[in-house]
């Protein structure tokens, strides 16, 4: 009888390398199961330590105080770095934004009021303002007294102004009518005026004239507005006493008042003064002039 035949050579290396290629393949399965769930452990690790370095100070108070936790240990902190640079750059933008709402806030305000009032913003070209000067070379500087006289005031107008840039005196939108400027824009105006009163004895004078002046009067001078009222409106006074001695050669006096006023379009002022025989209208000394700030 022949001997039972058992497994050939072929079959028993294909089996055995069919083996260790399961083998291999579960230890590679295996290996990249371990590495992925390593990998994402890292990644969770990472990823809640960046959010801890903000978190783990309140990081307003930190940008409250960023120019004080500067110091050698904190510059070498990676996580101090970032919360510094984050803190930067959130005050930057903070500075920016403010800045930009406080410009379109006024820039709106200003649009406003310009509504409002239905005024343009106003430039050089178009101020309003008036500086008139004395003129002592014209003859009859005074209007004659006119106390009885309906819409005049009190005193004496006065209708000497030198207006045509000689000098100081200067007229921005502003008209000039007998001593009278005209209002052209209603709105809140600074108006000031300023006489100067001046006594010097000539011996060919009237004696009673002279004994009248030496005696001690009172110089006023008045600021009137003009408006659709019968009568002038007074908006200023201002007084002072003289007394001149007979051994001074001459007397000096100036009386200066400003004040702010509301006025109307088409509104005129002027200033009158008492005692017109001793008024110098010398260009630096007496003045009279208005500008509008609103």
């Amino acid at each position: 009888m022949l001997p039972a035949a058992g497994a050939s050579p072929g079959l028993t290396c294909g089996a055995v390398l069919a083996a260790a290629v399961l083998l291999q393949s579960a230890c590679v399965a295996v290996t990249f199961l371990y590495f992925t769930n390593e990998l994402k452990q890292l990644r969770d690790t990472y990823s809640k330590s960046g959010i801890a370095c903000l978190t783990g100070e309140e990081i307003g108070n930190f940008i409250q105080n960023l120019d004080l936790t500067e110091s050698e240990d904190r510059v070498a902190d990676p996580c101090w770095q970032v919360k510094w640079h984050l803190g930067k750059l959130i005050k930057k933008m903070m500075s920016r934004s403010y800045e930009e709402n406080i410009s379109a806030v006024n820039a709106e305000r200003a649009l406003t009021l310009s509504r409002t009032d239905g005024q343009q913003p106003r430039g050089p070209s178009n101020r309003i303002a008036a500086h008139l000067t004395g003129n002592s070379n014209r003859k009859s500087p005074l209007s004659p007294r006119i106390d009885s006289v309906p819409r005049r005031g009190r005193g004496q107008k006065i209708n000497n102004w030198e207006s045509s840039r000689k000098g100081h005196s200067f007229l921005y939108n502003v008209e000039l009518r007998n001593g009278e400027l005209v209002i052209p824009e209603t709105g809140f105006y600074y108006i000031y005026s300023q006489t100067y009163f001046r006594f010097r004895e000539n011996e060919s004078e009237d004696s009673d004239l002279l004994a009248q002046i030496r005696n001690p009067r009172q110089l006023v001078q008045y600021v009137y507005k003009l408006t659709n009222y019968p009568e002038p409106i007074l908006l200023m006074k201002s007084a002072r006493t003289s007394c001149w001695s007979k051994k001074a050669e001459y007397g000096l006096y100036s009386i200066y008042q400003g004040g702010v006023f509301q006025l109307k379009r088409e509104d005129r002022i002027f200033v009158s003064v008492s005692n017109s025989d001793i008024v110098d209208m010398d260009k630096e000394a007496s003045f009279f002039g208005a500008f509008m700030i609103g």
